[in-house]
């Protein structure tokens, strides 16, 4: 394509994202040697959850729903092993460079956002020796455990009354007390530092000793 003005070749829009570390992540085409778990820890610290529209002195990072969902997964799943609370750790881990976009907006959008979501976790998942197609029962188990941490979140931060979240989001079978500690919202930097070490003590194998360990 060629410009109006000069008649010369346009170049290609920047489809790249540069991070901290130094990487440069391609968003068409994201290469798993571009993805460092500081990157998106410290990116997904700084990502509010419902667009900002929580009580308290800080955001409810997606950081913090990642925690929740992986300490959700283990209670609804006791025997659940490395790799799976990897991915409840990882399954929004896109938003650190692509944002969190609350759910009404995503379906105005359609297919394109889930594209590049996709082509992204993809990445990530491969970067860290993960399958790129978790099982349907893990995914399902990351379905509801993702489900229930809404509910908490939006009912616990959002202003939404019970009776709407559970019309939304259906009601959790989980005791509340599981996500009571996880929904207090951190600062930027204790929430990428909580990541980075739950996501450390799970990449060791090491296994859960106190529930809801994740939302300390």
């Amino acid at each position: 394509m060629r410009s109006v003005k000069t008649g010369k070749p346009e170049a290609a829009p920047r489809a790249w994202q540069r991070m901290l570390s130094g990487r440069r992540l391609d968003l068409l085409d994201p290469s798993p040697l571009d993805v460092e778990i500081e990157d998106i820890a410290h990116g997904l610290a700084r990502v509010a959850r419902w667009n900002g529209q929580t009580h308290g002195p800080h955001i409810f990072s997606v950081a913090q729903h990642s925690l929740l969902v992986e300490a959700i997964a283990c209670a609804l799943s006791p025997g659940l092993g490395r790799e799976g609370r990897l991915f409840m750790l990882l399954h929004d881990a896109p938003e650190y460079v692509i944002g969190d976009m609350i759910s009404p907006f995503k379906a105005v959008i359609g297919d394109t956002y889930k594209s590049v979501e996709k082509r992204i976790l993809t990445a990530i998942l491969l970067r860290f020796s993960l399958p790129t197609e978790p099982d349907a029962a893990l995914l399902r188990l990351a379905k509801r455990a993702d489900r229930a941490s809404a509910f908490f979140e939006a009912v616990g931060l959002a202003g939404f009354t019970r009776a709407e979240a559970e019309r939304i989001f259906g009601r959790p079978m989980l005791a509340p007390d599981v996500c009571a500690q996880g929904l207090e919202p951190l600062s930027v930097e204790a929430a990428q530092q909580r990541f980075l070490a739950r996501f450390a003590a799970v990449e060791r194998g090491e296994e859960r000793r106190i529930e809801g360990e994740a939302s300390k």
